[in-house]
């Protein structure tokens, strides 16, 4: 009797879901003709209008797509997707064959697509030997297409892609590199955001000024709380202790930075992250808090200066 009426409720229950399905063969990559609407302020009304949120498990699969996380060289983390009714599997960057290869054979699955999101070494050398061994569709930023070999698709801002029927939407984020992009996937809350956003921290500023920096950090703050964040590096600790030394009264941070050394000690990942937690916490998506402006010293409270003031402290930081 308890199971009948608990199925009764779960059918009563207003679902909606959003199933876009590409052309042809469910696997190969599609881009959508013409572009999204624009990022920055409405951005969180768009996604809000189309969302189909999938419960969560420890697991890390949702309804519709499985996440695989692994570690590669000292502190790098690569991810696949894996579309669970296609059987198409994206990986994000490329950097370790062998961390890939080891999640595909314990999972049994075949890679369909490589998703660049910048071309440093460490997110690309092993495209060569991926494609040669699975020939999956490599798509990566329009605007570094010049750097990184074996690219067969070029996305920018605004772009659409299917890996199956997993939606994902490109966004440039640059900053730490000119031309990043990000893939935000908006039906199960993910984002695959390479060396652009961390835990508690941000990518170093390579190529780019703090004003084209913190219009990426606006672009992502943008997004819904409930985001899920995956980031190219393990820097959580590490930047746990700038972010106290610089905001030691935030209790957000003082929460987040708990949960870490917790997660740590218990010999599991501090990755992915929540982005709204990280909105409370990070202190490089707070530089328009006119409070952090005044410990910062930026009288004007200008959240461009108030990011290059923290970013400059945090490449200082001993």
């Amino acid at each position: 009797m308890v199971l009948i009426v608990m199925a009764l409720i779960v059918m009563a229950l207003p679902v909606t879901v959003l199933v876009i399905r590409p052309p042809g063969n469910p696997q190969k990559l599609t881009i959508k003709i013409g572009r999204a609407s624009p990022v920055r302020a409405k951005m969180a009304r768009q996604y809000s209008q189309k969302i189909h949120t999938a419960k969560r498990s420890m697991g890390r699969t949702d309804l519709a797509i499985t996440i695989e996380t692994f570690e590669y060289n000292s502190d790098n983390l690569g991810f696949l997707l894996h579309d669970n009714e296609t059987g198409a599997t994206a990986a994000i960057d490329a950097g370790s064959q062998d961390g890939i290869l080891q999640v595909l054979q314990r999972r049994n699955w075949q890679l369909s697509h490589i998703l660049i999101t910048h071309y440093d070494w460490d997110h690309t050398d092993d495209i060569p030997p991926l494609k040669e061994k699975f020939n999956p569709r490599v798509i990566g930023p329009k605007k570094q297409a010049g750097a990184i070999r074996g690219l067969d698709v070029l996305v920018d801002e605004g772009d659409i892609i299917h890996v199956g029927n997993a939606t994902l939407q490109v966004i440039d984020t640059s900053g730490h590199t000119r031309g990043h992009i990000s893939f935000f996937d908006p039906d199960n809350l993910n984002l695959f955001c390479g060396d652009t956003l961390f835990s508690l921290g941000c990518g170093r500023m390579r190529e780019c000024d703090a004003g084209t920096m913190w219009h990426s950090m606006e672009k992502i703050r943008s997004l819904p709380d409930r985001t899920m964040v995956y980031c190219g590096h393990e820097y959580s600790a590490a930047n746990a202790r700038f972010a106290l030394a610089l905001d030691p009264d935030n209790p957000a941070l003082k929460k987040r930075a708990r949960e870490i050394t917790d997660l740590i000690a218990a010999r599991r990942p501090t990755i992915p992250f929540n982005l709204g937690q990280d909105k409370a916490a990070n202190p490089f998506l707070r530089a328009s808090d006119p409070e952090l402006a005044r410990k910062m010293g930026v009288k004007e409270a200008d959240p461009v200066r108030v990011f290059a003031a923290i970013r400059k402290a945090k490449d200082n930081f001993a």
